[in-house]
């Protein structure tokens, strides 16, 4: 076999379908988030409209001062795996203020949101016997590997259907071991899931839930916990899952729940027990951002002030935009081609960077430019956004735009 061919010819496919992903080579700016120069451009200043540091807090200086003094302090790395001399004490606070975060006993750190879930949603579905696990439809690609990788039995139930997900329930014998895992803010439509609804079909139908708030912590609830601290759900969820990569603006992720449960996955899940730990300094800034964002309300006030400003001025031209009740707003383009062709022309005449989101990412014919607000970009950003989509969309004619970028 011709294997370099074999590789050549695959990502050739991906590129006449519109599919291939090109990094922009960025460096952000210390204190001047979302501006970034953009290496891959002739090493242009760009405005970033796609992070997903959604509050700014990768620049606070709060975070940034705890990890300059953690670097001072302890030096670099961890040292090790976590069973093998790398549990230092800036991921035992850690640890104590996640739990804290979530009103849960426990809580047990990885090396990111994917590895959490890979790791914690496999061991469970694995080690419990004749688990069944319920997962929703849109859940991510981290989710899905974790269940895959338990060979436990799974169920897929359509997504956010209630009824759908207690027919499957239903079927089963009430003593069964069951879990359910869902999100709380899906990341591609920015739609929010009925968790008080999933938590009452939980206890009916003696099922343990599972929810991935990856999208949510730092940004809803009055201390960051999430949608379901927002409603005053956490102490009804079994294990809540998050990243300290989104809204906390630094790195890795984790679960909170019973001390046990923790304890569990933490002496079974090969994904915690075999990988070198988070380096403490990263450890200290996630702390830190914690810690501020449990008593700061201004980042989350001015972030939903800047996307409800977003949203009614893209309304106002006839931007197609789903309207959802989270953060995310996702500009549906529905051709992967045009998709990246806008994001090209943003990016050149306009400094505007947007990342197209084409398949795998979301099915075909939903593509889409997704747009993150933050608390950080500045009214005449939002002006410049505006008027670089409505020429686009007015000049251009998004139908009949041409199929690549000159």
């Amino acid at each position: 076999m011709n294997y370099d061919g074999f590789f050549a010819t695959e990502l050739q496919a991906l590129h006449d379908e519109g599919n291939y992903r090109v990094f922009a080579d960025l460096e952000r700016h210390r204190g001047s988030f979302p501006t970034a120069t953009n290496h891959s451009a002739q090493s242009r200043e760009v405005t970033i409209w796609c992070s997903n540091d959604y509050l700014g807090m990768g620049q606070h200086p709060d975070v940034i001062a705890a990890m300059h003094t953690a670097l001072d302090k302890v030096g670099a790395g961890a040292g090790g795996t976590r069973n093998i001399s790398g549990t230092t004490h800036n991921h035992v606070l850690l640890e104590a203020e996640l739990a804290d975060l979530h009103g849960k006993e426990a809580a047990l750190l990885f090396t990111s949101g994917y590895v959490s879930n890979w790791a914690a949603l496999g061991t469970l579905a694995s080690k419990i016997p004749d688990c069944l696990v319920l997962s929703d439809a849109l859940n991510h690609a981290s989710m899905i590997e974790g269940i895959r990788h338990s060979k436990a039995e799974r169920q897929i139930w359509r997504h956010n259907d209630l009824e759908h997900l207690e027919t499957l329930l239903a079927a089963q014998p009430i003593d069964r071991p069951k879990l359910i895992a869902f999100e709380s803010v899906y990341s591609m439509d920015g739609d929010i899931a009925p968790i008080a609804e999933i938590c009452d079909l939980a206890d009916k139908y003696n099922a343990m839930t599972y929810l991935d708030e990856v999208h949510a912590v730092g940004l809803y609830g009055p201390r960051g916990g999430g949608i379901a601290e927002r409603e005053g759900l956490m102490g009804r969820i079994t294990v809540i899952e998050g990243t300290l990569g989104k809204a906390f603006g630094v790195m890795g992720g984790y679960i909170a729940a019973s001390a046990s449960l923790c304890d569990f996955v933490r002496s079974f899940a090969s994904g915690f027990i075999f990988t070198t730990a988070l380096p403490p300094a990263i450890a200290a800034g996630a702390t830190a951002s914690i810690k501020h964002l449990k008593t700061s309300q201004i980042e989350r006030q001015l972030q939903k002030a800047k996307v409800s400003d977003v949203r009614a001025r893209l309304e106002a031209i006839g931007i197609p935009h789903i309207d959802n009740p989270s953060h995310i707003i996702p500009v549906m383009v529905g051709d992967p081609v045009k998709c990246k062709y806008l994001s090209d022309i943003l990016m050149r005449d306009y400094g505007i960077y947007i990342q197209p989101i084409n398949y795998p990412t979301v099915p075909k014919g939903t593509e889409r430019l997704r747009i993150t607000p933050s608390p950080v970009h500045s009214a005449a950003d939002i002006d410049h956004l505006v008027s670089a989509l409505e020429t686009l969309w007015t000049q251009c004619q998004l139908a009949r735009l041409p199929m690549a970028a000159q």
